[in-house]
């Protein structure tokens, strides 16, 4: 079927964190928000067919977790990313970010060290923080625009690490890495006995003819090291559904991870979240993907060329991964603080803080184009008017 992007939805009758939250985070309701990452679109057609099917049946108890639930999963990373995944090794989570706040707590020590790469979305810090260990930051190198690894710090960063948390593909820099790269960061990882965990939830959101390559498919001694964090979630606008995956290394670091959450009683699907994530998986989520991904690829070029022609001082560019852009907003000159009460007073735009992605950063924004185009347009209007007006 056709899907229409172009669609206004109303989501402020739905709950929507990014909607619902705006005076909690803004401090007024008078912004556009292009902040938190979730979509303004639709999701697919047979999610919907099967979830108002299951609110339907009018009872939704303890619900088990079949086998064909991780098999949707493992059929789609076969088939997207050419991924045979050992179910034996799968566990299910509420989410990657609960996948990485629980592997931070179970596998480093009291005190312990998490080395990340910056800038890089905030719940990096916070997992990390929340069970008092140590960030350690490898800030990515910036020349003209571009972003790039810091192979020597990385390494000397490793040598001091418990855990290295890897963003593949990247947030908010919109980086697909390529085989090579990953390969040897795994593979310092070894060097140094470090654990790594490569959350790679932004996957399937790929553009400019990139692939992405799961790390634990670059070799069988790579796969022995390696926890991964995927989900349906951002690929299908499914956040608020709370499901995720994790792949691991071995049992015995699947059966950890495992006792952890039973310990609380969360170990099983919530009704709703495996009717849909079958569905997206198996039931023809690939149909709506394939009609998203041109979509938000032309929503980049229309921020990208809108401030070339109209905003020459907020630099961007087109990401290759997520929907997520991110804004170089140092030609204005100003700090922090500023830019931020910039953006909300004078733009009326609800936008994320550059320096919440990398704590030394000054000047940048993320913004979210993963909505109708119409909303884009009305957005950059207002923000070329708050700049010329600087």
């Amino acid at each position: 079927m056709k899907y229409d992007f172009d669609a206004i939805i109303d989501r402020s009758e739905n709950h929507s964190a990014k909607y619902d939250e705006r005076k909690k985070k803004f401090g007024t309701e008078d912004v556009i928000p292009l902040w938190i990452a979730d979509m303004d679109f639709k999701t697919c057609q047979p999610v919907i067919d099967a979830l108002t099917k299951r609110a339907q049946e009018g009872i939704w108890g303890y619900t088990a977790r079949p086998d064909s639930y991780f098999a949707a999963i493992r059929a789609w990373q076969k088939r997207r990313n050419g991924w045979e995944i050992d179910p034996s090794l799968m566990s299910y989570s509420l989410g990657v970010v609960q996948s990485i706040s629980a592997c931070v707590k179970l596998f480093t020590p009291e005190g312990g060290n998490v080395l990340i790469q910056t800038p890089v979305y905030s719940e990096f810090y916070d997992m990390t923080e929340a069970w008092n260990r140590n960030v350690l930051e490898n800030r990515f190198l910036e020349k003209d625009g571009k972003w790039s690894m810091d192979w020597e710090d990385f390494e000397e960063k490793l040598q001091q690490a418990d855990l290295f948390l890897l963003c593949n593909p990247h947030n908010p820099l919109g980086m697909v890495w390529e085989p090579e790269e990953l390969r040897r960061m795994a593979e310092l990882c070894m060097k140094y006995h470090v654990k790594l965990f490569s959350d790679e939830i932004h996957s399937d959101l790929l553009f400019h003819g990139k692939k992405h390559t799961p790390i634990a498919t670059l070799s069988p001694e790579i796969a022995n090291y390696v926890m991964t964090g995927i989900s349906g979630t951002k690929t299908f606008n499914l956040a608020g559904l709370q499901a995720s995956t994790m792949i691991f290394p071995d049992l015995h670091t699947k059966q950890v991870f495992d006792h952890f959450w039973t310990n609380m009683d969360i170990h099983r699907n919530n009704a709703f979240s495996l009717t849909a994530m079958e569905a997206a998986f198996s039931q023809g989520g690939e149909e709506w993907l394939e009609q998203l991904l041109p979509y938000i690829s032309d929503n980049f070029d229309f921020v990208v060329d809108y401030c070339e022609k109209h905003i020459p001082k907020i630099k961007t560019y087109a990401p290759d991964a997520t929907y997520l852009m991110w804004l170089d907003c140092r030609e204005l000159g100003l700090t922090n603080e500023e830019l931020h009460d910039f953006m909300i007073q004078k733009a009326k735009l609800g936008l994320n803080d550059g320096c919440s992605f990398g704590r030394s950063l000054n000047g940048y924004m993320r913004l979210n184009a993963a909505c109708p185009r119409s909303i884009l347009e009305k957005a950059l209007k207002q923000l070329e008017a708050a700049v010329n007006a600087l």
